[in-house]
């Protein structure tokens, strides 16, 4: 018999589509492909990860290399790798793909040269950049890749003083949260999971949108509070009604408002936003869209007919994915679940 290689490897595993490909002349990568994998050959995992030029060496015994799942969405890619031996990374980012990403579990990993376990720590990796990664045996690895141009464009909004000009390599985000992006990771990779399994289509355009989104609120985050003037106040209140006359709009037209957009069209930063928004509704921006998104989707279960929608539907119209988050959301905050609004 012969000797298998490691593409035969890949081919034999069995991705799971997302969206079909019928009449809708998209590759599977562009409507969504859910891998999960016990990988038990170094260059397998590096084949399963085609968007990236990279080798990954084994480096410790043990017949099982790592334990990885992923999400291509195309142009966004979703990973996360348990390794079960030492693995040694070396590769390059394509000229328009930047990631962020971080390590669990692992003291001894390092990121070029940074160490990566180091508190909440995650790394923003440009385009066109060569990495080299190390990680030992029982390290969790985790990232989330995506257009560098979109990125930017957002991020410069968000904040300025920071993205104006993109990293030339690694750079660690010490202000950010590890476990808002790990959060998200594993929300990504259940929902197509689970997506998977029932043979539903998911919207690959709504996750794309929610991870970019994602990362940029997760980047772009300071911690610096603003020292409150009364003049700062009054420009917080004019910011809030703006705000929310804006939201309002994109809701209407059928649109999900963004942190990016609102910041672009009041042309404030994240931080300014972020200062407002507390002063005028004592919320965080992001919470506040959230709260203005449940009250939508209250708004159309309580107009619809049960057998025209369903409440799976409109929860993701509105982005929200995680469907036992936002249903224990719905009730915390309408004293009632969706289903009972759905039924009146």
């Amino acid at each position: 018999m012969p000797k298998r290689t490691p593409e035969d490897i890949v081919d034999r595993q069995a991705p799971a589509i997302l969206s079909g490909t019928d009449g809708t002349g998209k590759s599977a990568s562009e409507n969504g492909v859910f891998q999960s994998a016990v990988i038990e050959d170094p260059a397998v995992q590096a084949l399963l990860q085609p968007w990236v030029e990279m080798e990954c060496h084994q480096l410790s015994h043990g017949g099982t290399v790592a334990r990885l799942d992923s999400l291509d969405l195309g142009t966004h890619q979703v990973v996360r790798e348990r390794q079960e031996t030492s693995i040694h990374k070396l590769g390059a980012t394509p000229p328009d793909f930047c990631t962020l990403s971080f390590c669990m579990k692992a003291r001894r990993s390092r990121f070029a040269e940074h160490c990566a376990e180091e508190g909440e720590t995650i790394f923003f990796m440009p385009g066109n950049v060569e990495f080299d990664v190390f990680v030992p045996a029982g390290g969790e690895t985790a990232y989330v890749g995506f257009s560098q141009e979109q990125f930017l464009q957002g991020a410069r909004i968000l904040n300025p003083g920071f993205w104006e000009k993109p990293p030339k390599g690694v750079v660690p985000l010490t202000a950010c949260r590890r476990s808002e992006l790990k959060s998200a990771v594993d929300l990504w990779l259940r929902t197509a999971r689970e997506a998977a399994g029932r043979g539903a289509p998911l919207d690959p355009d709504v996750v794309r949108g929610h991870l970019l989104q994602t990362v940029l609120q997760i980047a772009t985050v300071t911690e610096e509070d603003i020292a409150p003037t009364i003049n700062e106040r009054l420009r917080a209140l004019q910011i809030g009604r703006t705000a929310r006359s804006f939201v309002d709009e994109s809701l209407d037209t059928g649109e999900l408002p963004t942190l990016v957009g609102i910041c672009a069209a009041l042309g404030v930063s994240e931080r300014t936003l972020r200062y407002a928004f507390r002063e005028y509704v004592g919320l965080s921006p992001v919470a506040y869209l959230r709260a203005r998104r449940l009250s939508r989707v209250r708004a159309v279960l309580a107009a619809s007919d049960p057998q025209d929608v369903t409440i799976t539907q409109v929860a993701m119209r509105y982005g929200f994915l995680h469907l036992g988050r936002f249903a224990g959301d719905y009730r915390l905050m309408f004293g009632e679940m969706p289903s009972m609004t759905l039924a009146s």
